[in-house]
């Protein structure tokens, strides 16, 4: 599976491996190894969208969309895109600037993502990583784990947000204290899942 071409196999195996990576995933001593064991999330697209379906069904997998999707505000074009959950922000809330810095880092084409996932020191929650020759032209969007780049398989900014939430779920990380309640806000409200049904793993990786 480490090296078929066919990615149709690789997502086949990775259905029948799901069971063991998910043991892997809820055991904090295996935990950080996970893309080491299947690197294939490095580079077949779609991957962690599959997990999430086997985890929650296509039901949940498709309730982004059918949510009439979470508000987005279009400004100038020195912007990659902006996600805005409903709602006014209340003192001492995060506000959308910040939310954002914290959800996507934009580098330019041409720019090596190795160079980038090196430059990591610090272990961090998962973000979204937007490759384009403008903010508002944004050709490729990457999943940040673990010093690690998970390409993801829309191209869009609202696309590539559903699948951050979802890796989440599949890798088993806690979310970012600084956007916790802007994703328990969209995991309850759009997603519908609870917040005490999911497992959280107490998952530390150092940088």
């Amino acid at each position: 599976m480490k090296h078929s071409a066919d990615e149709d196999i690789v997502k086949n195996k990775m259905k029948l491996t799901f069971d063991y990576r998910r043991n892997m995933i809820l055991d904090p001593q295996q935990s950080c190894n996970i893309l080491f064991e299947f690197p294939r999330f490095k580079d077949v697209k779609g991957l962690v969208e599959q997990d999430f379906v086997l985890m929650f069904g296509e039901g949940v997998s498709g309730s982004f969309w059918r949510s009439g999707r979470p508000h987005t505000r279009k400004r100038s074009s020195k912007n990659a895109g902006s996600f805005h959950p409903p709602g006014r922000r209340k003192p001492g809330k995060v506000s959308a600037s910040q939310a954002e810095k914290h959800l996507v880092v934009f580098k330019k084409s041409g720019t090596s993502i190795q160079e980038h996932l090196d430059a990591i020191t610090t272990s961090s929650q998962p973000y979204l990583l937007a490759v384009g020759a403008r903010k508002n032209a944004v050709h490729q969007f990457f999943i940040v784990l673990d010093k690690n780049a998970i390409p993801c398989r829309s191209t869009s900014c609202l696309g590539a947000f559903d699948e951050l939430f979802k890796a989440h779920f599949v890798f088993g990380t806690s979310y970012n204290p600084m956007l916790r309640n802007m994703y328990t806000f969209i995991q309850t409200t759009v997603y519908n899942i609870d917040v005490g049904k999911v497992k959280e793993s107490p998952r530390v990786c150092r940088g």
